[in-house]
């Protein structure tokens, strides 16, 4: 196999499950409001992984996806997303936590 096509498979076998998380992240418009490395109207999802580096908060984001919260990030509410599944929030949640 050509060395260039090897690491072009190495590195998008990485890139795949963030990738279809961002994708998740997109469908259910999320990035509306959130990017990875900067604050938009939400905070970033790294200065979200930074906060609770550590914690066991994945069940209570996961909640706050779905339904919305404040108070934490500012002033600005984070609306309730409906259009969310349980599941969907858990792999978002685990995704946005699983960034360095």
């Amino acid at each position: 196999m050509n060395r260039s096509l090897f690491a072009l498979l190495a590195a998008a076998s990485f890139a795949a499950p963030v990738l279809a998380d961002q994708a998740l992240a997109q469908s259910k418009n999320c990035m509306a409001c959130h990017a990875v490395e900067k604050k938009v109207v939400g905070p970033a999802y790294k200065d979200v992984a930074k906060k609770y580096a550590g914690q066991d908060v994945a069940a209570k984001l996961a909640t706050k996806v779905m339904k919305g919260g404040s108070g934490v990030w500012g002033a600005i509410p984070m609306p309730a997303n409906p259009q969310v599944s349980q599941a969907d929030a858990d792999t978002l949640v685990k995704w946005v936590l699983s960034m360095k």
